[in-house]
């Protein structure tokens, strides 16, 4: 199944893509539980949906994980769609995404001629280092 083809009230969804975004962590008690989620961005080739993360799914899912949802469900909170695996329901790391490993440049791909890295490579206001972080100039 894709990302576009998923509506409001939707379950028994499974669907695959890449993280392209996981926001912060919030903790809350509901019921006398104490309760975290996370918003993070699902995205494959049709689309992109919200994902909520609960509990022990927040550390398995990174930026630029490839993930399977088995068994989730669809709602919609604050006029958009939101997918979640649930109770029922399974997030699976796959892999590494796609766009992320294929973005990245090569050290090879990044030395100059004289075959020394370039060194003032500026990528929107940040420096790339070599763990391929980008770090803010301030």
């Amino acid at each position: 199944m894709e990302i576009a083809e998923l509506k409001n009230g939707q379950s028994e969804v499974n669907v695959e893509g890449n993280i392209t975004e996981v926001g912060e962590v919030r903790n809350f008690n509901k019921f006398g539980k104490n309760l975290s989620v996370a918003t993070a961005t699902l995205e494959d080739s049709s689309g992109s949906i919200k994902l909520s993360l609960w509990n022990q799914d927040i550390e398995k899912v990174k930026q630029g994980d490839k993930v399977k949802i088995e068994n989730g469900f669809v709602k919609e909170f604050q006029g958009e769609l939101q997918l979640t695996s649930g109770k029922f329901g399974k997030i699976e790391v796959i892999g590494k995404s796609e766009k992320t490993e294929l973005s990245k440049p090569k050290k090879e791909e990044t030395k100059k001629m004289d075959g020394e890295f370039e060194e003032d490579a500026d990528l929107e206001g940040g420096q790339e280092d070599e763990s391929g972080d980008e770090n803010e100039d301030f």
